[in-house]
């Protein structure tokens, strides 16, 4: 039985498009993937959503999770390359999958942290002003479908080489798109933002590549861990000292 899960939403750069001769291997043994409603041993890629998907920044920050804290974690794999914030609507089908994924997960699982990263698609002028609103309505769904008012919400920022993506003008827009998500991160509980200042992509200058992407995913763990609550998901322990407990699981 896993104890604890994390949920990934948004579109390529979450689902991964890692090269995955690059990665070290993946222990299977205490990260799992949810397939078919059950917790299978982590195999590449985590998160198939398309036949060139690879590596995800969600193996590194697995990986981190289980080391320090003892546990296996499953991967609830829910993102889907190319995707709008307007095709992740509530009531849209990639939204009703990832309730329903999540549900199913909550069956043996408890949700630790939900992971996000999307906006590629929604670099043009007319939809990055409104994408905070949007993902805001989102979210506080996400909140109240699975029962995550306690659970850290991580969005991730747009990486700097898109503005050298010249057949996609549009993208020369994402700073905007990292300043709403930070706004969101700002004014909305539980929400944090990790920067992808410095990483790197592969030649396509829209992908992060590899080791960006294992240094990405442990930017998230880092944020993930001064935002949790360690009581939330490591009950006390009888004859256990809790404070001391508790300082430990923030080191």
């Amino acid at each position: 039985m896993i104890l604890h899960a994390v949920l990934i939403i948004g579109q390529s750069n979450m689902a991964g498009r890692g090269d995955m001769a690059e990665a070290a291997p993946l222990d299977g043994t205490h990260i799992k993937v949810l397939k078919n409603g059950r917790w299978q041993p982590a195999c590449r890629p985590v998160n198939f959503d398309r036949s060139f998907s690879g590596v995800s920044l969600v193996e590194s920050f697995a990986d981190a999770y289980t080391r320090e804290k003892g546990v296996d974690l499953g991967i609830i794999p829910c993102a889907d390359g190319g995707t709008s914030l307007d095709q992740w609507r509530v009531g849209g089908l990639l939204y009703d999958h990832a309730v329903m994924m999540g549900r199913l997960a909550e069956r043996t699982a408890t949700i630790a942290a939900v992971l996000w990263h999307q906006g590629e698609a929604d670099c043009a002028p007319g939809l990055w002003p409104h994408y905070a609103e949007k993902l805001r309505v989102i979210f506080t769904a996400l909140r109240r479908d699975l029962g995550l008012e306690d659970v850290p919400f991580l969005v991730g920022g747009l990486g700097d080489f898109l503005k050298d993506r010249t057949e996609s003008p549009d993208l020369r827009h994402y700073h905007h798109v990292n300043d709403q998500l930070r706004l969101l991160s700002d004014t909305m509980p539980l929400v944090g933002y990790v920067p992808a200042d410095g990483l790197s992509c592969k030649p396509d200058r829209l992908h992060f590549n590899t080791p960006s992407l294992e240094a990405f995913g442990l930017r998230y763990y880092r944020l993930y861990k001064s935002m949790a609550r360690p009581d939330k998901l490591f009950p006390e322990k009888p004859g256990e000292d809790a404070a001391v407990r508790r300082a430990m699981e923030l080191l």
